[in-house]
């Protein structure tokens, strides 16, 4: 994959959140530089309620901070409209949460083609693209499924797969083993830590899991609004 390891995918300048409860403030992230490169893998720990969430939002785009700027691929992305935002969004990055999110109507095949198709790329290369990551993702045999058919495990296989689909610059995961039993999480993450290198694309993961974790190559504990690299 002809990507370039020094190029950052997402840099955050001095981002603060701070959230309005009432006549209440709470700061969340107090002014967090970090940068992701191709090829790097990043996980973030905390603990509950630290804003390890937050963060993942606003690197993905789907909040603005409350200061600071979050450029994906140079790009502010507080300045670009909904619909670029939208479009950077599905381009550039792959998301892999907790809960699958896949749509229930929908087959795994259909589910995994559905952001290329947002992406304007014909139903034939689509299928075809789909088929082919799910085949790598060990779901060959279950891509007519629905995903109430398959497994926990396959479930989220399948959304690896989507999220991966669009050979995204960086995949965003939160908690993305944390409904899954150890085994189960153990051939997720591997997977998806064989596909980040095959693929050489950036990996952040927000876990409580240590042992996952020391599976990346840089580790943040996300601590009094600050990222501290451990």
């Amino acid at each position: 994959m002809n990507r370039d390891s020094q190029e950052k995918i997402i840099e955050c300048q001095k981002i603060s959140q701070i959230f309005k409860d009432g006549n209440t403030t709470i700061p969340v992230l107090d002014e967090i530089n970090f940068n992701i490169k191709h090829g790097e893998s990043v996980a973030v720990m905390g603990a509950s309620g630290a804003g390890k969430s937050t963060l993942l939002q606003l690197l993905g785009g789907l909040d603005n901070p409350t200061s600071g700027k979050v450029l994906l691929k140079g790009f502010d992305l507080a300045k670009l409209s909904s619909k670029k935002r939208g479009l950077f969004r599905n381009k550039y990055l792959g998301f892999v949460y907790q809960f699958h999110h896949l749509l229930p109507e929908f087959s795994a095949l259909e589910n995994v083609m559905l952001p290329l198709l947002i992406a304007k790329i014909d139903k034939k290369t689509a299928h075809q693209l789909a088929v082919k990551l799910l085949d790598r993702v060990g779901l060959s045999t279950r891509i007519k499924h629905r995903p109430g058919q398959l497994s926990g495990g396959e479930r989220q296989r399948a959304a690896i797969a989507r999220a991966l689909v669009n050979n995204p610059s960086c995949i965003l995961a939160d908690e993305p083993t944390g409904n899954l039993d150890e085994t189960t999480a153990h051939s997720v993450i591997k997977l998806m830590l064989d596909l980040n290198e095959e693929h050489n694309n950036g990996m952040i993961i927000v876990t409580h899991d240590k042992s996952l974790a020391m599976k990346m190559n840089k580790i943040y504990e996300l601590t009094g609004g600050k990222l501290v690299l451990q």
